[in-house]
């Protein structure tokens, strides 16, 4: 991204990402305790979370799992031998006061993630972001900033150790992006990737996405990097764009007055619609790492390797391109389509109960998905199941109904299910494709309006919708309507 300032100097942004992936494992990364959303504080706790002596942490065996099926859906390189390492973190909301991390040694590495740009008219850009590093880490805790203590006036806080224990997969991608659109559109499809994977809900408003956005900014041309500032605190996708957007053109125009950027970490705030200042940014070296005593090395076998790769599905960026290459939808269909994975496989189950390509992504995309958002369901929970689907479209391809006919049932299939053909025949709603049937109609509106059809004779074209209504309202919306336009045409014409 390149931003114009009053002096003519081009600037362009430098942006990286670190996303805090929390794993969808029931039980923590090093303890037995729940990991479910929305207990009562301190519920899901237990010694090795809490951090009391002599206790010893035991990896969970389904966090490497996923960490490493997530390294491979990145194109990273799996580390066979990984180890994790302390790192000392000293906040009221971490009860060892370190964290258990992965440092020199991660579980993958040297990766990358394609993104796809759209524009307004439709257009694609591809563009390759390299990623750093994958790793797994445990999470902290909560604070709750409750406020004053009104006998005393002194202000505290209160701590949830909840969280404590949870199982996060952090990955760190290389300074490769440009603009807000470009950060925002890779942490979709990341989110996209864990979601098809399993591995996360990717839900950033309960906290199971976060990311953490690196920004700086140097004239055009220059190799060295600005000053990197770390923004928190973005709970959307659409925050993340507008948030660096705004720390661009503030680092810009500290440049062009003159002011010092600091290297800090500051807060997203939704509300004003800007960054705030909250600490000055830690290095790695503040941290002291290192090893972790109390855990083993990893050690990932080429046989493990191969076999949580062959259970890999098929993912996004495939699935788009053979959407586009054997369907011949366009690259924003394609993308809409593939954002949800169990979208996805309904949609393909409805065209391998043979339905029309293109049809059956227009239901999906369409009256489908607005009946999902109203309704606030998955599409697994509605009653319309693909072949229910498909049985719709088909009807309508051989013309027994028309598409007025299928939107008029389509409420009733959504919710209850059934056979669309029984349905139809059931209500009387089949469509009238015979000729002489659709012809009397045409003539008693015809007659009944001599006035209009004296006017649509005398140039007023358009009067021909008003006696299309008529044959359609006549005929209860089943007059086959191309049938019923060229009939009607010929007669108006005389």
């Amino acid at each position: 991204m390149t931003v114009a300032t009053p002096t003519k100097t081009q600037y362009e942004a430098v942006i990286g990402l670190e996303t805090h992936c929390q794993l969808s494992t029931e039980s923590k990364i090093f303890s037995a305790s729940s990991t479910a959303f929305g207990a009562d504080p301190n519920q899901n706790i237990d010694p090795i979370c809490a951090g009391l002596p002599g206790v010893l942490p035991v990896l969970n065996q389904k966090v490497l799992e996923y960490a490493v099926k997530v390294g491979l859906a990145l194109n990273c390189e799996i580390a066979p031998y990984s180890k994790f390492d302390r790192k000392q973190y000293f906040y009221p909301d971490l009860p060892k006061n370190y964290q258990i991390s992965q440092y020199d040694l991660p579980i993958a590495q040297n990766g990358w993630l394609e993104v796809e740009l759209l524009d307004e008219e439709g257009n694609i850009t591809r563009k390759r972001i390299g990623i750093t590093r994958a790793h797994m880490e445990e999470d902290a805790g909560k604070l709750v900033h409750a406020g004053s203590d009104r006998l005393s006036g002194s202000t505290y806080s209160l701590v949830d150790l909840n969280r404590a224990g949870i199982a996060l997969l952090e990955i760190v991608s290389e300074p490769d992006l440009r603009s807000g659109q470009e950060a925002a559109e890779y942490a979709r499809e990341l989110r996209r990737i864990v979601r098809y994977l399993g591995a996360s809900d990717g839900n950033m408003q309960e906290g199971s996405l976060r990311c953490d956005v690196n920004v700086s900014v140097r004239p055009v041309g220059q190799a060295e990097f600005g000053t990197k500032v770390e923004i928190k605190n973005m709970n959307s996708f659409n925050a993340i764009q507008r948030a660096i957007e705004f720390e661009i053109e503030r680092q810009v125009a500290a440049i062009e007055t003159g002011e010092t950027i600091l290297q800090e970490t500051r807060l997203w705030e939704e509300n004003s619609q800007r960054t705030i200042s909250m600490r000055t940014k830690e290095g790695s070296s503040d941290y002291r790492y290192f090893p972790e005593p109390d855990l083993t090395p990893i050690e990932v076998s080429p046989e493990q390797l191969k076999q949580w790769e062959s259970e890999l599905p098929e993912l996004p960026a495939a699935k788009r391109k053979r959407y586009e290459e054997e369907l011949g939808l366009s690259a924003y269909d394609t993308q809409v389509l593939t954002d949800d994975r169990d979208v996805a496989e309904y949609l393909e189950a409805t065209i391998a109960a043979g339905a029309d390509a293109k049809q059956a992504a227009n239901w999906v995309m369409g009256d489908v998905t607005a009946y999902l958002k109203e309704s606030k369901l998955d599409i697994g929970a509605i009653a319309l199941k693909p072949a229910i689907l498909a049985e719709l479209i088909d009807l309508i391809e051989n013309k027994t109904i028309s598409g007025k006919i299928a939107k008029e049932i389509l409420p009733e299939l959504l919710e209850k299910g059934g056979s669309p053909k029984k349905l139809v025949e059931s209500k009387g709603m089949t469509q009238i494709s015979d000729t002489g049937a659709i012809e009397s109609a045409i003539d008693e509106i015809l007659a009944a309006n001599p006035d209009k059809v004296e006017q649509f004779r005398s140039g007023k074209t358009k009067l021909q919708g008003f006696f299309m209504g008529q044959v359609m309202k006549k005929t209860q919306g089943r007059a086959d309507p191309k049938l019923t336009n060229q009939i009607l045409a010929k007669k108006l014409q005389g």
